[in-house]
């Protein structure tokens, strides 16, 4: 036991040095020397100390970022090594007679501890981001939306955890075709109620007070021939200086929504562009195609887990103190298994967000015609987040599910060129 706990504090630790001298010595984010003096040169909008800021801001948060994924992992592979998951489970199977009732005691501490455990990486990023003026929220406000966090996350999971291990015991083979199967309709109805229920936990959404943009917007719509009667605004102001504007939920509960630091900061202009950037996902099915790469990736997913976890539980399982895959207390190993391959997939999903954002991009270009507006609202989006215009390679790679600034900036000039 001891082994594998110095084993995997040794490994996280290493791995963080690298990523720490990757970010703050190795990467080059220098903008092209063909691009310096362009309107993709932050140089060109940006002044000294927002350049200085961009920069620090954007490695710290990218430090953590790479930071706390495998931070997760170490917290599951403690939590089973140690044997708390079995020690969790056994309180459980005290506590209560009924199998579900055993999943809810079992999840609320385990969720508890994971939580406690994260939250110093969570508290840093939240001040980091406070520091640097991108949060506004206050303590009191970030505390309580991290307790809807938990709560909301809490009962979903309950639901979901209780249906996997009901199948599990029920078909120990082929349990992750069923999950697959039972996922399809349950994913479908999370993203139908969660603009009208979850989303409305954390912020307050009301249509566009400004009605002539919004007759603008609507207009554009029709041209566009997409169905609707509103847009939008959320007030993110309280939390945030970021600007975002972003489509969500499916059916009649589609939603284009913008964030009022958006309203706030940028011209109508590029209001408009942004809002037939959004548009573009619409008329281009982007959520639809998103929906059906994510069940494809989440069968392939379920498949690979069944056959690791098993594997896991026949080689470690005495060191677990579990002894089937059937037992609640290798949730844990689920769970880990799922963290991984889903930073493992980063980079390919990333890659096809891009693509689908570049394609949004390039609608807006041709429905507004307007590439001043297009190159403006990105060095605004650039200023106000203040995030990098050309970073690392291995941050695009699992982080950016936008194309870099640099690019966005640069074949808008190129769009320009061509059209012309």
């Amino acid at each position: 036991m001891k082994k594998v706990i110095g084993w995997s504090l040794g490994i996280y630790l290493i791995f963080g040095l690298f990523i720490a001298w990757y970010l703050f010595f190795g990467a080059n984010t220098d903008i092209p020397e063909q691009l310096k003096g362009s309107p993709a040169d932050p140089q060109t909008f940006m002044n000294n100390r927002e350049l200085l800021l961009s920069e620090e801001y954007s490695q710290i948060r990218n430090l953590l970022f790479f930071l706390s994924v495998p931070f997760e992992w170490l917290i599951y592979i403690l939590v089973l090594v140690i044997g708390i998951s079995a020690k969790f489970r056994d309180w459980s199977k005290v506590s209560a007679k009924f199998s579900i009732l055993q999943t809810a005691i079992y999840l609320f501490w385990l969720s508890l501890l994971v939580e406690v455990l994260s939250f110093p990486l969570s508290w840093i990023s939240y001040n980091v981001s406070k520091t640097y003026n991108i949060t506004v929220q206050t303590t009191q406000s970030w505390m309580k939306d991290l307790l809807i966090d938990f709560w909301v996350n809490y009962a979903l999971m309950i639901v979901i955890v209780g249906v996997l291990f009901w199948l599990i015991r029920r078909n120990e083979k082929r349990w992750w075709f069923h999950a697959w199967l039972l996922s399809i309709p349950f994913s479908m109805f999370l993203m139908f109620v969660q603009p009208v229920i979850i989303d409305p936990l954390y912020n307050d959404f009301f249509p566009l007070t400004n009605k002539e943009l919004e007759t603008k917007i609507l207009e554009m719509a029709d041209r566009a021939e997409i169905p609707a009667d509103h847009v939008f605004e959320v007030n993110m102001s309280e939390k945030t200086n970021a600007l975002n504007a972003y489509v969500t939920g499916i059916g009649s509960n589609s939603r284009i929504v913008l964030w009022d630091t958006t309203l706030q900061r940028l011209s109508e202009d590029e209001i408009l562009f942004i809002m037939a950037h959004e548009m573009g996902h619409y008329v281009m099915k982007h959520i639809y195609i998103g929906i059906a790469g994510y069940l494809l990736l989440t069968l392939v997913g379920l498949f690979m887990i069944s056959k690791l976890m098993s594997f896991m539980v026949r080689k470690w399982g005495q060191l677990f103190k579990i002894t089937s895959v059937k037992d609640i207390a290798v949730l844990p190993v689920f769970l880990l298994l799922i963290s991984v391959l889903s930073f493992v997939s980063d980079p390919v999903s990333n890659a096809v967000s891009r693509h689908q954002e570049k394609s949004a991009d390039l609608y807006a270009l041709e429905m507004t015609e307007d590439n001043k507006a297009a190159v403006s609202s990105f060095q605004e989006l650039s200023k106000a987040g203040l995030s990098q215009v050309n970073p690392p390679f291995l941050v695009k790679m699992f982080r950016y599910g936008h194309p870099t600034m640099l690019e966005r900036i640069t074949y808008t000039n190129e769009f320009e060129k061509n059209e012309k």
